[in-house]
């Protein structure tokens, strides 16, 4: 199944040119080693109302089905991503951020710090990622494999079903 993505990073330097953005391209080059697509990105500082705005803006696009963020989603103080994310979906989608907390402390304990949410908007499934380029690209990892189940489910396709089992 073909996927289309929007990467949305997150970073007060990247955003004022003091860093440069590595995490965003390399979720790219993770999306497209898969085969998927990125349609769409961006970078904006860690502020609520620029990210709220870029998520609410890319969720009503029927060309994009996965919304990744990176960054913004630890302790320090202008770490936003999380709320900005809750002010956008209507659903939670808990498994996805347990399923990528709990891969992330087999490799260090500071993923316990992660605030990462995932969510649902309309159609559209929002996923925030670290902003290290290297965890965004493990939990990318985590919960690639299920990502066009997912996407089937939110759009209806019928071939959906199919990949679930009926009890013996």
């Amino acid at each position: 199944m073909s996927l289309s993505f929007a990467i949305l990073t997150v970073s007060d330097r990247s955003f004022a040119g003091q860093r440069e953005d590595r995490s965003g391209p390399a979720l790219a080059r993770a999306v497209a080693e898969r085969g998927w697509t990125v349609v769409e990105t961006d970078l904006v500082p860690d502020d609520i109302e620029a990210i709220r705005s870029a998520l609410l803006a890319w969720s009503r696009r029927p060309d994009i089905a996965v919304i990744l963020t990176t960054g913004g989603t630890g302790f320090g103080p202008r770490d936003v991503t999380p709320e900005a994310t809750r002010q956008v979906i209507q659903r939670e989608a808990p498994g996805l951020a347990e399923a990528m907390r709990a891969a992330s402390l087999r490799i260090t304990p500071h993923a316990m710090l992660s605030r990462a949410v995932a969510g649902i908007r309309g159609r559209t499934l929002i996923v925030n990622l670290p902003g290290s380029p290297k965890a965004a690209v493990e939990n990318f990892a985590v919960i690639a494999p299920v990502l066009p189940h997912a996407v089937q489910l939110l759009r209806g396709d019928a071939a959906a079903e199919q990949g679930h089992r009926t009890a013996a």
